[in-house]
């Protein structure tokens, strides 16, 4: 898929920038041609020499260097790519492209391009959940700028959140989507899933029923169509696609700050489980048995994300499909619940215990839109996910 593709890599100055030099490596092995931008912060972490070596192409350091002008000006570099790529993409650099600064190569060369650009940020997580970063972050997106990760984990200043890079296969898969000719190509889509946990206390939660394993399976429908899909998962049992962009949250306040964040979108898919309410005051401690009897808990409604982003006024998707899990009389309450909800599709099936689908590998889905009533087989829940990814696609035009 890869076969002659040009990749332009910027390579940004985070400690993240060891793993730039595997990232070339693996577009390599699929037959891309790499050619390395390293700014004045990234040699700082990676040395000109392994890079070039590596990637096999003339590495690219100076806005003002008068060989590289006359051999290929810097204009034409940032034109002759098929995707530039920013990895790692710091802070900084987010800044200066979000403001349209141009103060080196790298941030010349971005802002001079009409080529397809993806970032993959990396940097402290305070500094990700900075109002500054994440600002910038909407304006990118909001220009057409495609993003990866950053992942959750352990950093080397020893604080753990998002902020991770991702990791170079995983780059690698956004990249191969980004460049499939799918019919989803250019469109980005947000797909929620999995649970909600509720915290009761440290060690008890509320939540619903869902292995996300339909969620998981319609985001890598939709990225193998080529689009650019935002994953924001609960805690789900099966791990979430390459090649998409993970954002992680236990809570259904926390999905819903990161639907918000997401925003805008061509479509949103939601099929995430969320927990209807959540307890008002959870413990920090947990919670003992007594001789007083049963500890009383108050309940809070939790934020009905579905009908919220069906309702906006601005920013809101062109397809908003919800999902409908239901015991009994399916047609009937999904039908309603597509009315209430203020969505376009409703996506229902029947989960009582009878039928095997809750935590199964098939689902029979039931299509509700302003139209009418599209009843599907019972069939593998990728192939539920695959025929809902066309029809999204074909929808979006």
């Amino acid at each position: 898929m890869l076969a002659g593709k040009h990749i332009l890599l910027i390579i940004g100055g985070g400690i993240a920038a060891f793993k730039s030099l595997d990232l070339i490596r693996r577009l390599r092995e699929r037959g891309a041609i790499v050619t390395p931008v390293l700014t004045r912060a990234g040699e700082e972490f990676v040395t000109p020499l392994s890079v070039a070596a590596i990637a096999g192409q003339k590495l690219y350091r100076d806005l003002f260097d008068l060989g590289d002008e006359a051999e290929m000006g810097h204009i034409q570099l940032s034109r002759v790519a098929d995707l530039i790529v920013v990895a790692p993409a710091t802070a900084d650099l987010m800044a200066k492209m979000a403001g349209g600064l141009a103060n080196d190569l790298a941030s010349t060369l971005l802002l001079a391009t009409d080529t397809p650009v993806l970032i993959v940020p990396a940097m402290n997580v305070r500094m990700w959940d900075h109002p500054a970063t994440q600002r910038n972050l909407k304006t990118l997106r909001g220009d057409g700028i495609n993003v990866i990760g950053p992942n959750d984990g352990d950093m080397a200043c020893g604080e753990f959140g998002p902020g991770r890079m991702s990791e170079p296969l995983e780059i690698v898969a956004a990249i191969e989507a980004h460049l499939s000719e799918g019919p989803l190509k250019g469109r980005r889509i947000l797909v929620t899933s999995g649970p909600t946990h509720e915290p009761i206390d440290p060690v008890r939660y509320i939540a619903n029923r869902s292995s996300g394993a339909q969620g998981t399976a319609i985001a890598k429908a939709l990225a193998d169509l080529g689009g650019e899909v935002v994953f924001v998962t609960g805690p789900a049992d099966v791990p979430p696609p390459e090649g998409v962009q993970v954002i992680r949250v236990e809570t259904a306040l926390q999905m819903q700050a990161a639907v918000e964040a997401a925003l805008p979108v061509d479509a949103g898919v939601f099929a995430a489980a969320v927990a209807d309410w959540r307890v008002s005051s959870a413990s920090d401690r947990k919670l003992k048995k007594s001789k007083d009897g049963l500890p009383a808990l108050e309940f809070a409604e939790n934020p009905d994300i579905l009908k919220a982003v069906s309702h906006l006024k601005e920013d809101r998707p062109k397809l908003v499909v919800g999902f409908a899990a239901e015991t009994n009389d399916v047609v009937e309450n999904a039908t309603a619940k597509r009315v209430r909800k203020g969505c376009d599709w409703i996506v229902a099936n029947d989960v009582s215990p009878a039928t095997g689908i809750m935590g199964g590998s098939e689902n029979a889905v039931v299509i509700i839109t302003a139209d009418g009533v599209d009843s599907w087989p019972r069939m593998g829940k990728d192939q539920v996910a695959k025929q809902l990814a066309a029809r999204i696609a074909e929808t979006l035009g």
